[in-house]
């Protein structure tokens, strides 16, 4: 059963849908996604190893959980779904952190990402199962440690990811 996206124009707004599996390529076009920072108990920020056999960014540390929300979901929906499938979990609480998030980004298989990407902070009492298809490993790292990473080596983690943190921190 085909996954689809939504398609924006650059008003962000929906123009369309197309077949996931066909819209990430060299010519990407610009789609609706989201980004979920996921908090422990403890207040550590869960991090994520992206599976070695992912098309872009395959082994490259990055954030809780990246996603597409259906053409019917809510953005919260879509978070939510998303995380359970990819890290078996459950949210307690799912936030909008970055309401106007976009990037564009190639990597090194010449692969676009075009993305507006909304933001999310989210909370879980729950214990990371991944789905080893989309999560090599993980760790929680305290968050001042998280933003560090992001200004002193931003180029061990996802674009996106790298974009993120910094903004995120301001928004605190």
């Amino acid at each position: 059963m085909p996954e689809f996206v939504v398609l924006l124009d650059e008003e962000h707004q929906r123009v369309g849908v197309a077949d996931k599996a066909t819209v990430h390529t060299e010519g990407t076009p610009l789609h609706l996604a989201f980004s979920c920072y996921v908090v422990g108990p403890d207040g550590r920020v869960l991090l994520t190893r992206r599976a070695l056999g992912k098309t872009t960014w395959p082994g490259v540390w990055t954030n809780s959980c990246c996603g597409h929300p259906a053409p019917e979901e809510t953005m919260t929906e879509a978070v939510r779904r998303r995380v359970r499938q990819e890290l078996g979990i459950e949210l307690t609480e799912v936030t909008e952190a970055l309401p106007d998030f976009r990037y564009r980004a190639v990597s090194a298989e010449g692969i676009v990402e075009n993305e507006f990407c909304p933001v999310f902070w989210a909370r879980t009492e729950d214990t990371p199962s991944p789905d080893a298809n989309e999560v090599a490993e993980f760790t929680w790292a305290p968050w001042p440690d998280v933003v560090m990473l992001a200004e002193r080596t931003p180029w061990v983690i996802s674009p996106w990811a790298a974009e993120q943190i910094p903004q995120l921190n301001d928004a605190r």
